[in-house]
């Protein structure tokens, strides 16, 4: 199985290339710069892997890139500058595109731009697929069936350790530091809409004694899943502290000269809580939520593993949410071997 990844000589993507040699995949790593690239392959053990490139503002060379790939897995953040481009060209190769995105506009603005244009080449685009966003929308769909109908879904992250972000993360908040300062879209009504007011200001984790001050904060599932929920309002928080560390970016020359990201160990030590309450229109509550460690390396099996299943098993055309393009239950339990759990119960959790 032929697969791209874009921007491959990035630190998400080198974690992307061990999760595809590990699995047998055969990876083509497309760049901006071939000598970066030739040592994202030396790093990756596979010094003799084939190599392209192509910038995302040469649209005729990207999609020669890709032509002949089967997917193209897209790790070259900040996706609100340059993500588009390589989903044209996915599209114009014939080529199934994945993408690592965390930024909630730019997921808003795939859905509104590339729906029917990938629905009309056959091609299946799904962005967003990582630690989070995959785990909690197929959770969102498990918990909208036993919660019939929904008026409310409430999506709150807390991670702990870990390290600083890599760069490629720290340059995606500073692309979209005017969405986090203002928190974001919240889904009300039939539309997706800015300055909402949360009705939450803590959120109790289950086993805390305490809960936990939060805010708002622009998930992609907010984004996601009023795409297959049927719900009235979708919203979503994030630790307090947390977002205020996130709203003040680093000036690019520091980000420049930070490691490229948390070392294995940093990552190990790492520990995230992802959270979905939802409120039926009788009033039932139930929460879901998924646990794990190490972002990063989740965000590459989970990728990697949305990459296979568009290539070998299918989806229809278009733009979909993970709920959409896979098996909740199934994809979910393939986690386990990682260490990502997930469970539904309670209000309390």
């Amino acid at each position: 199985m032929r697969i791209a990844v874009y921007g491959a000589s990035g630190y998400q993507a080198g974690l992307v290339l061990a999760e595809l040699i590990r699995r047998g995949a055969e990876p083509v790593l497309v760049g901006r710069d071939d000598a970066r690239l030739r040592q994202a392959a030396t790093r990756a053990g596979m010094a003799g892997a084939e190599r392209r490139v192509a910038a995302t503002d040469d649209h005729r060379g990207l999609v020669a890139a890709l032509r002949d790939c089967a997917a193209v897995l897209n790790c070259a953040g900040p996706f609100t500058l340059s993500g588009h481009a390589v989903i044209r060209a996915a599209i114009a190769a014939g080529c199934q595109y994945v993408d690592t995105a965390g930024e909630q506009f730019y997921l808003r603005t795939v859905f509104d731009t590339f729906a029917a244009p990938a629905g009309r080449a056959g091609v299946t685009v799904v962005p967003a697929a990582n630690d989070a966003c995959v785990p909690v929308d197929l959770l969102a769909r498990l918990l909208a069936e036993a919660v019939r109908p929904v008026e409310e879904m409430v999506v709150s992250h807390f991670i702990a350790g870990g390290g600083a972000p890599s760069r490629g993360s720290l340059r995606s908040l500073a692309a979209t530091i005017d969405v986090i300062r203002t928190g974001g879209l919240t889904y009300e009504g039939g539309d997706w809409r800015t300055g909402v007011p949360p009705r939450r200001t803590s959120v109790t984790l289950p086993g805390a004694s305490e809960p936990t001050e939060v805010t708002r904060f622009p998930l992609a599932e907010v984004v996601t899943i009023p795409r297959h929920v049927p719900v009235r309002r979708v919203e979503s928080l994030a630790e307090a502290g947390l977002t205020a560390g996130l709203s003040a970016p680093l000036p690019p020359e520091v980000v420049d000269a930070l490691p490229e990201g948390p070392d294995e160990e940093e990552r190990r030590g790492q520990r995230f809580s992802y959270l979905v309450d939802a409120v039926g229109a009788d009033g039932r509550q139930l929460r879901g939520i998924v646990r794990g460690s190490d972002t990063y390396g989740s965000t590459a099996v989970i990728a990697v593993e949305a990459a296979r299943r568009l290539v070998a098993d299918g989806a229809r055309p278009g733009v979909l949410a993970p709920a959409q393009a896979f098996d909740p239950r199934d994809f979910l339990a393939c986690l386990a071997p990682h260490g990502i759990g997930w469970r539904i119960g309670g209000a309390d959790g």
